[in-house]
């Protein structure tokens, strides 16, 4: 039976653009929107219910996913942004939560900016293909954070940030259910930034048979 397993690699470097330390830690908590996102046709189906989800502005939404009238699915491309994707971000933090399953947001979030307690957010990337090594298959989403703050920037908790737009079938009606937290860890030592130098935060999926 293959497996989903998850793992977090973190790079950090000074300003100098040398490495000064490598994080790395299996990663093991989707959230529930991740679960109720993912939870087949069949589901909804058989009991004629629906999954309540939400959004990072603790706002909920009710989804169900069919293929009558009255409810849909998620929609792809994503028609709120312009390109073909959900993903929002990887948000970095430095907060905690002793229950990632429940978490619909960071605990405290880290602002991207270029002041004071801010990191300045980079611009997500995927990886084009699916990888194969073996009897693996893998991808990886990434992010570059910059400390221009004038201080040290301690990172304690990461998370994926997506944005969901779904469909009502037969109608061209479409409903934005906003920004939402899929995928949350708490770092099992924090990660410290230094003015000037940057972090890089590495989230390889990989199915093994």
């Amino acid at each position: 039976m293959p497996t989903l397993n998850a793992y977090l690699t973190i790079i950090v470097r000074d300003s100098e653009g040398k490495i000064v330390k490598v994080h790395r830690q299996r990663s093991h908590s989707p959230t529930f929107n991740f679960i109720y996102l993912f939870l087949p046709i069949q589901y909804f189906t058989d009991c004629n219910c629906s999954a309540t989800i939400k959004n990072t502005g603790g706002n909920t939404s009710s989804f169900r996913a069919c293929s009558v009238s009255n409810c849909g699915g998620i929609s792809y491309p994503n028609a709120v942004t312009s390109p073909p994707t959900y993903l929002v971000m990887i948000q970095v933090g430095s907060g905690s939560q002793s229950n990632p399953f429940n978490a619909y947001n960071l605990a405290s979030p880290i602002a991207n900016g270029s002041g004071s307690g801010q990191l300045a957010y980079g611009t997500p990337s995927v990886s084009p293909n699916i990888n194969v090594s073996g009897s693996s298959a893998y991808f990886t989403i990434s992010q570059t954070f910059n400390n221009s703050s004038g201080g040290t920037i301690t990172i304690t908790e990461v998370g994926i940030i997506t944005q969901v737009q779904g469909t009502t079938s037969y109608s061209t009606s479409s409903s934005n259910y906003g920004q939402f937290l899929v995928w949350y860890d708490v770092l099992s030592s924090s990660i410290s930034v230094s003015n000037g130098g940057s972090v890089t935060i590495y989230y390889t999926f990989t199915v093994n048979p």
